[in-house]
């Protein structure tokens, strides 16, 4: 038998939401703009699967597909190059929007700023966002991996030129290791997207950055002339990125924001026990987190995306490994005629989620309480492609994790 998905919907008071602000328009605008600075910069495809919205009972159902983002084949890479940015920008008493992809690659920015050692801590997409980012500004960067990482994702770390180890502990303990190595370096700076108190302005940029992928897809769906999601589901490790994109739709829809709908692995599932304790005090998952969604295997919550997640999400789920597994199946191979997406196991949940509460009466008390029916229109941010190929093929096409 199966294990459940666990919901719980948002019953948390509400706190004084400072942390919205980051997320505001014109701070997202910054980070697009330098990020079309970058000659690697294309807008990712948002794959419209209309035959699969219909299957399942909804209006529309489109996906962004970063498994094209700077060829990094992972949306992280966003984060970690506009908080590096925003870092030079003000060590240089300079604004970011000085910042071009340019001038941080020219022999002025070495005179003007030198070079830096970025360390961050990763499950493998991070981390290589910012070894990409520091091979192409000049900078250094020094990475650690969380044990149970797979070798293809330190090695396309590697191939960065980052100086990269796996070390005998798990997520959250790599980023005090990269945090207190950071603060013994000269110019040595932590580039990581989870905050805590007295380190939030560097995730708060990195969240920023992020931004980049939920304005293009706002943008894309009025394209298609859907005109904006009912709902949105998004997956979280530590809650950047979900904080990101709910903080941007939540901005860009103030009077009528979407449904917010946010997704974890079960192994590491901190920001669904806070928000069933209901109390809105965040709440850690400590031990090993081993999941096959190794990008979510984060037990300790970012707080600025935990503020924001608690005062403008409907529902949190924590989701067992079949859910990203059968996900990854149905992207790969949808209903005829819609576009594949190749996902991976952090990028593929949503889908899961997705058919486990429109197939049958198992989750029909969740599909009546975020009413999702014939009129919703749903985004999902596939966050990933096959980052893992080997571990890919095996559950697309092995039939690994299966869900019967």
């Amino acid at each position: 038998m199966l294990e459940p998905i666990q919901w719980a919907l948002n019953h948390m008071p509400p706190s004084a939401d400072a942390w919205l602000s980051v997320l505001a328009l014109p701070e997202v605008d910054r980070a697009r703009a330098f990020h079309r600075s970058f000659p690697q910069y294309t807008v990712t495809p948002l794959a419209r699967l209309d035959r699969m919205a219909a299957h399942l009972g909804l209006g529309s159902l489109c996906v962004k597909d970063e498994s094209y983002r700077f060829g990094l084949n992972a949306f992280k890479v966003l984060g970690g190059s506009f908080a590096m940015a925003r870092y030079i920008a003000q060590e240089t008493g300079r604004d970011v929007a000085d910042m071009s992809y340019a001038y941080l690659t020219s022999p002025e920015l070495r005179a003007d700023f030198g070079q830096a050692t970025f360390f961050t801590a990763t499950d493998g997409n991070h981390g290589r966002g910012v070894a990409w980012a520091a091979n192409r500004l000049g900078q250094k960067a020094v990475v650690h991996m969380p044990k149970g990482s797979t070798q293809t994702r330190f090695e396309n770390i590697a191939k960065e030129g980052a100086q990269v180890t796996i070390e005998d502990v798990n997520y959250d303990d790599c980023v005090r290791m990269a945090a207190a190595e950071a603060a013994a370096t000269p110019h040595g700076v932590i580039i990581q997207d989870t905050a805590w108190e007295g380190y939030e302005e560097i995730p708060a940029w990195i969240m920023q950055g992020y931004g980049t992928m939920a304005g293009e897809a706002a943008e894309q769906f009025q394209e298609y002339g859907l005109d904006r999601p009912t709902h949105i589901f998004v997956q979280a490790g530590v809650g950047s990125l979900a904080g990101a994109v709910v903080g941007y739709f939540s901005n860009l829809y103030p009077d009528n924001p979407p449904k917010f709908v946010v997704m974890e692995a079960q192994a590491a599932d901190c920001l669904y026990r806070g928000a069933a304790a209901g109390d809105g005090n965040p709440r850690i998952v400590t031990g090993d987190l081993q999941t096959i969604m190794a990008g979510l295997a984060c037990g300790e919550p970012n707080t600025i995306g935990w503020d924001i997640l608690r005062n403008h999400a409907t529902a949190f789920l924590s989701c067992p490994d079949w859910v990203s597994a059968l996900g990854m199946r149905m992207l790969a191979a949808p209903v005829k005629g819609d576009p594949p997406v190749t996902s991976g196991e952090s990028g593929a949940v949503g889908m899961g989620v997705l058919a486990a509460i429109l197939q049958g009466d198992t989750y029909r008390d969740l599909r009546e309480a975020l009413e999702l029916n014939e009129h919703s229109r749903v985004l999902l941010f596939s966050t990933e492609g096959d980052t893992d190929p080997d571990k890919y093929k095996d559950i697309v096409w092995n039939g690994a994790y299966q869900t019967v």
